[in-house]
């Protein structure tokens, strides 16, 4: 097999494609931001090897318009430029004319010389993520530049093969992606029965039920702090053993990505919350953010950030408690609580004075009697996919080396 070794500026070249970063912020404002509208792709925005839809934010058809060399082709791959620099997204046919954030940069190919889908796996080396890391600049915070980006050495075959090689780990992400649908219905399903019962109080028997101080019958409202644990059990400083850790960066809606294996001596300072199967982890940076996950089926020796607030159900099932304080309203209170501007964040106190609506404990065990098996359902699945990831990741440097014909 014949490999060939380039820059990734030349190849860009020959193939007519294109390395630019997202518009700068003079070119576009906080003041165009709409709930509605084109969305605009930020590092924040980007997990998991694609663009989480979530958390993006939009602008208006005419702001756009304006920033048209901005818009994104299908194919094309975003990273940020700064920060978490080592991640990546594909761009779906779905995505495409979405805007290309400030914080990030854009790689376009035609597919003649370079194949989009294989350039996407071979940045996913560990190699190549050093590369941009070591070639960086930033002390605090890591920077990249077009520049930078099109200097990378990239190592590849024949079209053909190129093709081959991403056709093959891409069976996995398809796999993988599938599975988070299914992942997401079932959460869906959770959360619609939890708003049709304890939201909109459309409960079995809510007809008969009379209200009482603006409440159904037999309902109370109690702080999270009366209900459940809050950062009950944080590691002993004089640990000596090896931890599985979860960061800020790790958490997205509803699902923990990653984990990182560390010797507790070599571990980061906050690696010190201790979680265990039913906890909810929820990051107190930037709660619009929604970064929060169940804890389930946990490793023994898992520990999170003490960027999170840990939440310990203690009357209420996990299953009812996660809905409770995931809610617009709950999220929203946290809003309102955070404090600091470029960092707004809420402390553990936030967390314990919320105030949550309890109904009847026979209407919470209907319930935990629908929503529980879901969990255990998309903790499957989300080992599953755990499994895909592993089997891929190990078949993507024998792919990239040659070692492994396709």
């Amino acid at each position: 097999m014949n490999w060939q070794d380039s820059t990734l500026g030349a190849l860009t070249k020959l193939d007519g494609g294109l390395i630019q970063t997202g518009p700068f912020g003079s070119q576009l404002h906080q003041a165009e931001y709409e709930t509605e509208g084109v969305p605009v792709v930020m590092p924040k925005d980007i997990t998991d090897g694609g663009i989480s839809s979530e958390t993006v934010a939009r602008v208006s058809e005419q702001t756009a318009a304006r920033l048209e060399r901005h818009k994104l082709k299908p194919r094309s791959i975003v990273l940020p430029r700064r920060g978490e620099i080592t991640k990546r997204a594909f761009i779906t046919d779905a995505q495409g004319g979405w805007l290309c954030g400030t914080g990030c940069l854009k790689i376009e190919l035609n597919g003649d010389h370079l194949v989009p889908e294989y350039l996407y796996y071979f940045m996913g080396q560990e190699h190549v993520t050093k590369w941009l890391m070591q070639h960086a600049v930033g002390s605090t915070m890591l920077n990249l530049s077009a520049g930078i980006v099109a200097a990378m050495p990239v190592r590849y075959p024949a079209i053909n093969v190129q093709k081959a090689i991403a056709r093959t780990l891409s069976t996995y992400d398809d796999l993988i992606e599938n599975n988070r649908r299914r992942m997401a219905l079932l959460e869906d399903s959770a959360r619609q029965l939890y708003r049709e019962w304890f939201v909109r109080l459309r409960f079995p028997g809510h007809e008969h039920t009379p209200i009482v101080d603006g409440l159904p019958q037999g309902w109370e409202r109690k702080t999270l702090g009366e209900i459940s644990g809050i950062n009950q059990c944080n590691i002993a400083s004089g640990f000596d053993g090896e931890i599985e850790y979860i960061d800020i960066a790790s958490v997205t809606r509803n699902s923990v990505n990653d984990t990182t294996r560390y010797e507790f001596r070599d571990a980061p300072g906050r690696a010190r919350r201790i979680v265990r199967h039913g906890d909810i982890i929820w990051s107190c940076v930037r709660p619009n953010r929604r970064s929060h996950a169940v804890i389930w089926q946990p490793a023994e020796n898992l520990v999170a950030s003490t960027g999170f607030v840990v939440i310990s159900p203690k009357s209420l099932p996990t299953s009812f408690l996660y809905q409770a304080v995931t809610t617009d309203l709950f999220v929203g209170y946290l809003e309102n609580h955070a404090k600091g501007a470029a960092y707004p964040a809420v402390v553990s106190g936030d967390f314990e004075r919320a105030t949550i609506l309890v109904p009847p404990p026979a209407l919470v065990t209907a319930f935990d009697e629908f929503a529980e098996p879901l969990l255990w359902q998309i903790q499957n699945l989300h080992s599953q996919n755990q499994k895909l990831r592993q089997a891929r990741d190990l078949l993507l440097p024998r792919l990239m080396n040659g070692e492994l014909a396709v």
